[in-house]
Protein backbone atom coordinates (compact mmCIF):
# COMPACT_ATOMS: atom_id res chain seq x y z
CA UNK A 1 0.00 0.00 0.00
CA UNK A 2 1.62 3.66 -1.34
CA UNK A 3 0.97 6.64 0.62
CA UNK A 4 -1.70 8.00 -1.03
CA UNK A 5 -3.53 4.62 -0.29
CA UNK A 6 -2.50 4.94 3.50
CA UNK A 7 -4.07 8.51 3.20
CA UNK A 8 -7.30 7.42 1.58
CA UNK A 9 -7.64 4.42 4.21
CA UNK A 10 -6.71 6.59 7.30
CA UNK A 11 -8.42 10.06 6.18
CA UNK A 12 -5.40 11.67 7.36
CA UNK A 13 -1.63 12.13 5.95
CA UNK A 14 -0.09 10.66 8.97
CA UNK A 15 -2.22 7.14 8.85
CA UNK A 16 -5.23 8.06 11.85
CA UNK A 17 -4.02 5.05 13.77
CA UNK A 18 -2.06 4.40 16.45
CA UNK A 19 0.02 1.97 14.70
CA UNK A 20 1.06 4.69 12.47
CA UNK A 21 2.37 7.62 13.00
CA UNK A 22 3.70 10.37 10.93
CA UNK A 23 7.28 9.19 11.50
CA UNK A 24 6.70 5.77 9.99
CA UNK A 25 4.99 7.28 6.85
CA UNK A 26 8.83 9.93 6.94
CA UNK A 27 10.36 6.57 7.11
CA UNK A 28 8.70 5.34 4.05
CA UNK A 29 9.35 8.05 1.91
CA UNK A 30 13.06 8.33 3.22
CA UNK A 31 13.43 4.38 1.86
CA UNK A 32 12.30 5.34 -1.69
CA UNK A 33 15.35 6.00 -3.96
CA UNK A 34 14.94 8.54 -6.64
CA UNK A 35 17.97 7.93 -9.70
CA UNK A 36 21.75 8.55 -9.06
CA UNK A 37 23.69 11.11 -10.60
CA UNK A 38 25.15 8.72 -12.57
CA UNK A 39 21.99 7.15 -14.13
CA UNK A 40 20.75 10.96 -14.71
CA UNK A 41 24.06 11.51 -16.32
CA UNK A 42 23.66 8.35 -18.44
CA UNK A 43 20.34 9.69 -19.51
CA UNK A 44 21.73 13.14 -20.92
CA UNK A 45 24.78 11.32 -22.44
CA UNK A 46 22.61 9.50 -24.37
CA UNK A 47 20.09 12.30 -25.49
CA UNK A 48 23.27 14.24 -26.39
CA UNK A 49 24.40 11.68 -28.89
CA UNK A 50 20.69 11.66 -30.52
CA UNK A 51 20.36 15.29 -31.20
CA UNK A 52 24.04 15.26 -32.54
CA UNK A 53 22.82 12.51 -34.54
CA UNK A 54 19.31 13.47 -35.52
CA UNK A 55 19.94 18.12 -35.54
CA UNK A 56 22.20 17.82 -38.75
CA UNK A 57 19.41 15.79 -40.68
CA UNK A 58 16.55 17.86 -39.65
CA UNK A 59 18.24 21.11 -40.62
CA UNK A 60 19.20 19.65 -44.33
CA UNK A 61 15.56 19.40 -44.35
CA UNK A 62 14.12 22.48 -44.01
CA UNK A 63 16.05 23.82 -47.15
CA UNK A 64 14.29 20.93 -49.48
CA UNK A 65 10.65 21.59 -47.53
CA UNK A 66 11.09 25.57 -49.31
CA UNK A 67 11.95 24.26 -52.25
CA UNK A 68 9.13 21.89 -52.17
CA UNK A 69 7.06 24.67 -50.84
CA UNK A 70 8.12 27.16 -54.03
CA UNK A 71 7.13 24.74 -56.67
CA UNK A 72 3.95 24.27 -55.00
CA UNK A 73 3.03 28.28 -54.60
CA UNK A 74 4.34 28.47 -58.33
CA UNK A 75 1.90 25.83 -59.26
CA UNK A 76 -1.35 27.14 -57.87
CA UNK A 77 0.16 31.00 -59.24
CA UNK A 78 0.13 29.19 -63.09
CA UNK A 79 -2.94 27.79 -62.39
CA UNK A 80 -4.61 31.57 -61.56
CA UNK A 81 -2.85 32.81 -64.46
CA UNK A 82 -4.68 29.79 -66.45
CA UNK A 83 -7.74 31.14 -65.01
CA UNK A 84 -7.41 35.05 -65.53
CA UNK A 85 -6.59 33.96 -69.30
CA UNK A 86 -9.18 31.77 -69.92
CA UNK A 87 -11.67 35.12 -68.35
CA UNK A 88 -9.96 38.01 -70.08
CA UNK A 89 -8.00 36.12 -73.02
CA UNK A 90 -4.78 37.30 -72.42
CA UNK A 91 -2.34 37.21 -69.55
CA UNK A 92 -1.47 39.99 -67.25
CA UNK A 93 1.91 42.15 -68.95
CA UNK A 94 5.04 41.73 -67.22
CA UNK A 95 4.31 45.09 -65.68
CA UNK A 96 1.08 44.21 -64.35
CA UNK A 97 2.49 41.71 -62.98
CA UNK A 98 1.13 38.76 -60.63
CA UNK A 99 -0.77 42.08 -58.61
CA UNK A 100 -2.97 41.54 -61.87
CA UNK A 101 -4.29 38.02 -59.88
CA UNK A 102 -5.38 39.97 -56.51
CA UNK A 103 -6.51 43.31 -57.79
CA UNK A 104 -8.07 44.60 -60.99
CA UNK A 105 -5.75 46.30 -63.65
CA UNK A 106 -5.83 49.75 -64.08
CA UNK A 107 -3.69 49.93 -66.78
CA UNK A 108 -1.97 47.56 -69.74
CA UNK A 109 -4.04 44.85 -71.55
CA UNK A 110 -8.01 45.06 -70.70
CA UNK A 111 -9.10 42.66 -68.39
CA UNK A 112 -12.35 42.60 -69.17
CA UNK A 113 -13.79 39.70 -67.71
CA UNK A 114 -12.12 40.09 -64.02
CA UNK A 115 -13.31 38.03 -61.43
CA UNK A 116 -14.72 39.81 -58.43
CA UNK A 117 -12.67 39.03 -55.60
CA UNK A 118 -9.37 37.78 -57.89
CA UNK A 119 -7.43 35.32 -58.65
CA UNK A 120 -5.46 35.18 -55.40
CA UNK A 121 -6.32 36.06 -52.10
CA UNK A 122 -2.75 37.56 -51.92
CA UNK A 123 0.51 38.09 -54.06
CA UNK A 124 2.84 35.19 -52.01
CA UNK A 125 6.21 35.62 -51.56
CA UNK A 126 8.64 32.54 -52.26
CA UNK A 127 9.82 30.98 -48.78
CA UNK A 128 12.73 33.26 -48.35
CA UNK A 129 10.88 36.07 -48.02
CA UNK A 130 11.88 37.48 -51.95
CA UNK A 131 8.92 38.83 -54.58
CA UNK A 132 8.40 36.06 -57.30
CA UNK A 133 9.95 37.72 -60.39
CA UNK A 134 7.15 36.76 -63.11
CA UNK A 135 7.85 37.63 -67.35
CA UNK A 136 5.48 37.31 -69.97
CA UNK A 137 6.86 35.84 -72.80
CA UNK A 138 9.24 33.68 -71.02
CA UNK A 139 12.73 33.56 -71.69
CA UNK A 140 12.48 29.57 -72.93
CA UNK A 141 9.84 30.00 -75.16
CA UNK A 142 7.07 29.60 -73.06
CA UNK A 143 3.90 31.58 -72.49
CA UNK A 144 5.32 33.01 -69.28
CA UNK A 145 7.99 32.62 -66.56
CA UNK A 146 7.62 32.60 -62.86
CA UNK A 147 11.25 32.52 -61.08
CA UNK A 148 12.20 31.83 -57.56
CA UNK A 149 16.00 32.98 -57.02
CA UNK A 150 16.04 30.31 -53.97
CA UNK A 151 18.16 30.67 -51.03
CA UNK A 152 20.50 33.39 -51.98
CA UNK A 153 17.94 35.70 -53.53
CA UNK A 154 19.75 36.22 -56.63
CA UNK A 155 19.85 34.79 -60.29
CA UNK A 156 21.35 31.66 -61.02
CA UNK A 157 23.42 29.41 -58.56
CA UNK A 158 23.60 25.61 -57.58
CA UNK A 159 21.88 23.31 -55.40
CA UNK A 160 20.00 25.06 -52.62
CA UNK A 161 20.58 28.70 -54.24
CA UNK A 162 19.44 27.11 -57.76
CA UNK A 163 16.91 29.00 -59.09
CA UNK A 164 13.49 27.31 -59.37
CA UNK A 165 11.53 28.08 -62.49
CA UNK A 166 7.81 27.07 -63.64
CA UNK A 167 8.78 26.28 -67.09
CA UNK A 168 11.07 23.40 -65.02
CA UNK A 169 9.87 22.61 -62.16
CA UNK A 170 11.01 19.45 -62.06
CA UNK A 171 14.29 20.45 -62.87
CA UNK A 172 15.02 20.97 -58.85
Amino acid sequence: MGFRDDMKASGSACGGSPRHSCSDLVGKLKDTQGFSFIEVMIVVVILAILATLLIPRVMGRTEDAKRAAAKAQISNIESALQLYKLDNGNLPSTEQGLKALVERPASGPAASNWKAGGYLPKVPLDPWGTPYKYTVPASQGAEFEIVSFGADGAAGGDGKNADIVSWDLDRN
